[in-house]
């Protein structure tokens, strides 16, 4: 026996998600996944296994995650997204035909100097609003052309990345005019686009380029404000469940868990369930917060506890100890939980730690 807690990564569901991300391409575009971050939790090696007969590259972060995947046998090409930190990641570069990304002059020169034995495939990456990497537009074309002049870089791709994709009225940049800097940035210039992240994928046609970069999309969870008719199409990638491990009954006026948070006004049942924060799941969930007992919905009553979560089985037909309990995945939306914790569903999947074994 073993502690119920568990995460059922989805494979199937992640291809088909890509496979939708795809279908948003243009004719002549086409799409890389992005499994940094331990694929979102769901685990990199074995979602870019599942993955890797249907696309054409891998994004991570960084080299560490690439070197990762190359040591699961994944073949495909594999761009470093935040480029390489220092000048001895170069010749690992060159050597296991990863892509780079390009966002300071200094990496240029260090290019120059490395000696390479083979031209670096590199995306240059443009700040066109997000301010977090990236050239700046008004040097961005004199970049470009200095990068197409060097021998010790092949193929170049032009990148940026929006801020307010996903908003329906940003207060802030919008897409628009992040696509209208960037392209007039390199007007002229003969080069591959690739601009559209997950929310430009789904809602901003006008994004759509060479390359687009699909990340939470794959996992089932849409980063849009309001959903459209592709995004209600995802499918969940993974299903955190646990099970019921104690019950009891509490009278009007008792409380439940640390800090006496929830106060019952009625007499409730309430079931123990064998996860915490401990295992990502989010302490700062309030009462009320969704989840499924044996298919049916309920919700979270009490303090999240670091093993032990509290919720209401009051009128859970059947419900007792070894119930199934399922926190988020095909019965209950990670972002309906999300919205519930002030926090995102990138956390919540990012977050589930090691505790708790994937089973795929």
């Amino acid at each position: 026996m073993s502690r119920p807690a568990v995460a059922r990564v989805h494979l199937e569901h992640i291809v088909d998600n890509f496979q939708l991300a795809t279908s948003l391409c243009p004719e002549s575009g086409q799409a890389l996944a992005v499994i940094k971050a331990d694929a979102y939790g769901h685990g990199a090696v074995r979602v870019a296994q599942a993955l890797e007969p249907h696309v054409p590259a891998f994004a991570v972060a960084c080299i560490e995650e690439a070197l990762e995947l190359r040591q699961g046998g994944i073949q495909k090409p594999i761009l470093l997204l935040e480029g390489f930190f220092t000048a001895d990641e170069l010749p690992v570069i060159a050597e296991q035909g990863f892509w780079t990304a390009v966002h300071r002059p200094e990496q240029l020169a260090h290019i120059r100097e490395a000696a390479l034995p083979v031209p670096l495939n590199v995306w240059i990456k443009i700040d066109s609003g997000m301010h977090r990497l990236g050239f700046d537009p008004e040097v961005a074309g004199n970049v470009v052309r200095q990068a197409q002049s060097m021998p010790e870089i092949g193929n170049i791709v032009v990148m940026s990345h929006f801020a307010n994709a996903d908003l329906d009225a940003p207060a802030g940049i919008n897409p628009n005019t992040q696509v209208d800097r960037l392209l007039a940035a390199v007007e002229g210039l003969d080069v591959d686009f690739s601009l559209a992240n997950s929310a430009a994928l789904l809602a901003h046609p006008f994004a759509r380029q060479q390359w687009q970069r699909p990340g939470i999309m794959l996992y089932g969870a849409s980063p849009l404000e309001t959903d459209n008719a592709d995004s209600s199409r995802l499918k969940p990638g993974m299903t955190l469940e646990s099970a019921v491990i104690a019950t009891r009954w509490v009278q009007p006026g008792e409380s439940v868990g640390y800090g006496s948070r929830f106060v019952a006004d009625k007499p409730t049942r309430v079931g123990t369930v064998a996860i915490g924060y401990a295992d990502g799941y989010p302490r700062q969930a309030v009462d009320g917060t969704p989840l499924a007992v044996d298919g049916q919905r309920t919700r979270l009553i009490g303090r999240v506890s670091m093993d032990m979560i509290t919720v209401d089985l009051t009128d859970i037909d059947g419900a007792d100890v070894g119930s199934k309990v399922e926190l988020w995945g095909e019965q209950i939306d990670a972002n309906d939980v999300a919205a519930h914790c002030d926090t995102i569903a990138y956390h919540l999947f990012t977050g589930v730690t090691r505790r708790v074994p994937r089973v795929y």
